[in-house]
């Protein structure tokens, strides 16, 4: 095997940024048993244009269903936080983004934090299968489940680790941060600007439903993708999320930075049902 044969493993991503984009940073979050392979396209287009970039490995990922059964929403948030806050203190501006999970990740940190804007690719916020009302109970009976598959996937595969299974503790802990996202959607004051999949059978319409219904004004952009599955960062219309996410940051960055910044810290989270 040749070593440009052999398949990168999943790991963190940063880019310090260079010339005038270095000054506004980017946090990306990849999403639910997936890993920064899936986004890391996106992370060098931005990268390769300046941006300083940070694109964190969330725990429990990029190892094996078991691993991520030992981990929690709390986990998975606290890492992307910390990303943004490291990032933000070296960057006159910071957006932040996501994938599926990612995305809920993303706007509970808008939520939270001041951040310039959000860039969200199929944001996931709600579930298609019902069994999620009780998941809470039915993980106490059922350890695991099969993933979801898309029957004809057009997105490049990567090696995010075993996830062959998916462990219904971190589901319930899913369904825990998208309520915990939904709820602050409310105090998100950011731009937001969203791509989705017409054909995505992981995320239901439903959670841009409540996108559009709960940010209002906020949502200033929704990008209709019609060839791309779930992974669009992966598949037929990534050229065109790399092209008009950065034009939305672009945009959306303020030409000169506030001459005092407001100190940020990590933001306690609680437990919910």
């Amino acid at each position: 095997m040749t070593e440009s044969s052999i398949a990168p493993r999943p790991a963190a991503f940063s880019y310090p940024g260079h010339g005038p984009n270095a000054s506004t940073g980017i946090a990306i979050c990849h999403g639910f048993t997936g890993s920064p392979l899936s986004v890391l396209p996106w992370a060098e287009d931005l990268a390769a244009q300046g941006f300083a970039v940070s694109v964190p490995l969330l725990p429990g990922h990029g190892t094996d269903w078991r691993q991520l059964a030992r981990s929690n929403w709390r986990d998975w948030y606290g890492t992307f936080e910390l990303a943004y806050l490291q990032l933000s203190a070296r960057t006159e501006q910071c957006f932040v983004a996501g994938l599926s999970m990612g995305g809920a990740i993303a706007l509970l940190t808008a939520a939270r934090h001041p951040v310039a804007g959000v860039s969200l690719v199929n944001p996931g916020l709600s579930f298609y299968d019902r069994r999620v009302r009780v998941i809470g109970v039915l993980k106490y009976f059922q350890r695991t489940t099969l993933p979801i598959q898309e029957e004809q996937p057009t997105a490049d595969v990567t090696n995010d680790g075993d996830y062959s299974r998916t462990p219904l503790a971190a589901v319930h802990e899913l369904k825990k941060l998208f309520g915990t996202a939904t709820r602050g959607l409310h105090q998100v004051t950011a731009p937001v600007q969203v791509f989705k999949s017409q054909s995505d059978v992981v995320v239901p319409a439903t959670s841009l439903l409540m996108l559009r219904q709960r940010l209002g004004p906020r949502l200033v952009e929704v990008v209709d993708l019609h060839n791309s599955g779930h992974v669009a960062t992966l598949d037929v219309d990534a050229p065109e999320i790399f092209a008009r996410s950065s034009a939305f940051f672009l945009a959306h960055a303020p030409s000169t930075a506030p001459s005092a910044r407001t100190a940020a810290t990590p933001h306690t989270t609680s437990e919910t049902s």
